[in-house]
C-alpha cells in the first residue's frame, strides 16, 4: 500500500495504466482513419459528436447522402465511434441510439444500437478490469461500495438482478459498465444482462428517432408511461430474486 500511496493520492492512475488506455485510444484512432481514407474527398466539418437534437439533426442530413453510396463505411464509423464514447464513458450515446433509427430504421437500427452497445460496454468492462479500480474508488467510493453490497446479496440471481439494472435506470449504464469487473461481476452474466438488458431502451430510442423532427428535448423519450413500462419489465425480472430471498 505505502508503495503506491503517494502517486494515487495526486492522480489514480500508474504509468503502465495510463499506457494502457493511450494504447486503446490510439487503436481507436487507427481505425477512424481507416474509414476515413475510404471515404470520397469532401468537407466533413459537420462529423462531431451530437450534443443537442439540432446537432443531430445536421448530422442526419449530412449522413442520408452517404448511407446508401458508403454503406459499410458509415457502419463501421457509426459502431466504432459508439463504442469508443461507450469504453470511455462519453455522454451522449442517447443522440447515437436516435442517429441509428434515422438512418436505418427500427429493426436494423435495433440490431446496430445493441451490438454496438454491447461491444462498447465490452469493451470499458474490459478496461476497467485491467485499470478501473483507482478510478472507481476515486471517483464514486459510496456508489461502487453500494453496488458491490447489492451483487454480494444477491449472487444465486445475479443475473436476474443486472437485468432489471440494464431496463431501469437505477444505475447509470456506465456505471454499471465500468464498476462491475471491480465487484466481481461474471463477464458472461454481464454479458447476457446487456443485450437482453438494453433491448426495451433501444426500441425506444430507435423508434423515436424515425420522427427526429419532432423532438423537442431528449426528455420526450422517456415519458411517464416509457419510464413505468421500463421499471416494470424491471421488477418482473428482480422478482425472482425477492423470492429467492424470502425463500432462505
Amino acid at each position: 500500500m505505502a508503495r503506491n500511496g503517494g502517486a494515487r493520492s495526486s492522480f489514480p492512475l500508474s504509468f503502465w495504466e495510463v499506457a494502457v488506455a493511450s494504447t486503446v485510444v490510439a487503436g481507436f484512432g487507427l481505425g477512424f482513419l481507416g474509414v476515413y481514407l475510404t471515404m470520397p474527398a469532401s468537407d466533413y466539418s459537420f462529423l462531431k459528436l451530437p450534443r443537442t437534437l439540432q446537432d443531430l439533426q445536421i448530422l442526419r442530413d449530412h449522413l442520408e447522402g452517404y448511407t446508401s453510396d458508403y454503406t459499410l463505411q458509415v457502419l463501421v464509423g457509426y459502431s466504432m465511434v459508439y463504442i469508443f464514447m461507450q469504453t470511455f464513458m462519453i455522454p451522449g450515446t442517447v443522440f447515437m441510439s436516435l442517429l441509428a433509427g434515422a438512418l436505418f430504421g427500427v429493426p436494423k437500427g435495433m440490431a446496430l444500437v445493441v451490438f454496438t452497445a454491447t461491444a462498447g460496454a465490452s469493451s470499458c468492462f474490459f478496461l476497467s478490469k485491467m485499470i478501473g479500480r483507482p478510478i472507481m474508488f476515486s471517483l464514486w467510493p459510496d456508489k461502487l461500495k453500494f453496488f458491490q453490497a447489492q451483487v454480494a446479496k444477491r449472487r444465486e440471481r445475479l443475473l436476474n438482478y443486472m437485468l432489471f439494472l440494464r431496463v431501469t435506470p437505477t444505475l447509470p449504464n456506465t456505471f454499471i459498465n465500468f464498476a462491475s469487473p471491480i465487484v466481481d461481476v461474471p463477464y458472461h452474466t454481464f454479458f447476457l444482462a446487456t443485450v437482453i438488458g438494453l433491448i426495451p431502451a433501444a426500441y425506444v430510442t430507435v423508434r423515436a428517432g424515425l420522427v427526429l423532427g419532432e423532438l423537442q428535448s431528449v426528455g420526450d423519450l422517456y415519458d411517464f408511461h416509457s419510464i413505468a413500462t421500463l421499471f416494470f419489465i424491471g421488477i418482473v425480472l428482480i422478482t425472482p430474486t425477492l423470492l429467492g430471498k424470502r425463500g432462505s
